[in-house]
């Protein structure tokens, strides 16, 4: 029988809930300043190209729900209650930190939709959820990656074999498969962040589970600051591998990304299919997780480990 409630705040980067809060949410991301006029119309055109929607926040809202029901059917010694805390949109992570303290939560495990570890994204989300928590006097543990669980790396090796498939009779080795992850600042690499080794990681662990040779890793959805981000870009790998290698079939895997949203939607499905269209090129893009069963007990067993350890 379950002896008491544990909560699980589950983190995500966020997004407007409407075409009218693009602009408060660009701000927020750019920690109080307001974007451009430029800025905000290209932006806004993005989302108007994928429809005017805004699936990253129905996406998330269905993760949780779905996290939640996996770690309730397969623990008996605890009930879990999951919140959702977002970086940069309502429910902040401070606003889920503090209904778990109003629903009298006191023990409480906080994990981040995504995969790999960085001081710049799963860090800052850490570090906010951390000063939340002590401030309301739960005691909170964290999820720091995930990126090469069995389970995760099995959800995306599938995912890779049926976008292989989608090539019909064209070989595998006549098919690049190009991993994908959000790049950051370069400066990362002089602090010795784990970030790209643990993407390169996750990138060798799928390619040798699928059978597949013929694969890189490529940064995108490099933000616009005077600061240099890690390279090279997607968008650059695909000319470079169209130019020098004559390569004419891409299956983009964004194993970065665990859900559909605008750096999946946009950045690959328009920008980098319209490109490869110039070029010449097919370019398919592998499923995202959203709620896939074993990305749910992925999370589960994270989680359910950060108690064990206790």
């Amino acid at each position: 029988m379950a002896d008491r409630t544990i909560g699980v705040l589950v983190m995500s980067y966020g997004t407007p809930e409407s075409m009218d809060r693009i602009e408060a949410y660009y701000t927020h991301i750019r920690r109080g300043i307001p974007p451009s006029a430029e800025q905000l119309k290209e932006l806004t055109e993005r989302y108007e190209a994928i429809g005017g929607s805004f699936p990253l926040r129905e996406n998330t809202n269905r993760q949780v729900e779905a996290l939640e029901h996996t770690l309730n059917r397969e623990s008996a010694e605890h009930v879990f209650r999951c919140y959702q805390g977002l970086k940069h949109a309502t429910p902040f992570i401070e606003d889920g930190v503090k209904q778990m303290a109003e629903d009298g939560i006191t023990e409480a495990v906080g994990v981040v939709l995504a995969p790999h570890y960085s001081v710049m994204s799963v860090g800052g989300y850490i570090k906010r959820a951390k000063e939340a928590a002590e401030a309301h006097g739960i005691r909170m543990r964290f999820v720091q990656s995930y990126h090469l669980h069995p389970k995760w790396v099995r959800a995306q090796t599938e995912r890779l074999k049926a976008g292989l498939a989608r090539f019909g009779d064209i070989p595998a080795d006549e098919i690049r498969v190009i991993f994908s992850a959000h790049s950051l600042p370069e400066k990362i690499i002089e602090m010795r962040d784990p970030y790209p080794d643990q993407l390169l990681a996750s990138s060798k662990a799928i390619a040798e589970q699928a059978g597949v040779a013929n694969w890189q890793f490529a940064w995108q959805s490099a933000g616009q600051t005077a600061t240099p981000w890690l390279g090279p870009d997607i968008t650059e790998v695909l000319e470079t591998i169209h130019r020098e290698e004559g390569v004419r079939n891409v299956l983009v895997s964004p194993i970065g990304f665990v859900s559909d949203h605008l750096e999946v939607l946009y950045d690959i499905d328009i920008e980098c299919r319209a490109l490869a269209e110039r070029l010449g090129m097919r370019l398919e893009r592998t499923e995202s997780l959203n709620t896939d069963p074993l990305y749910m007990e992925t999370l589960s067993d994270v989680v359910r480990e950060q108690l064990r350890q206790a």
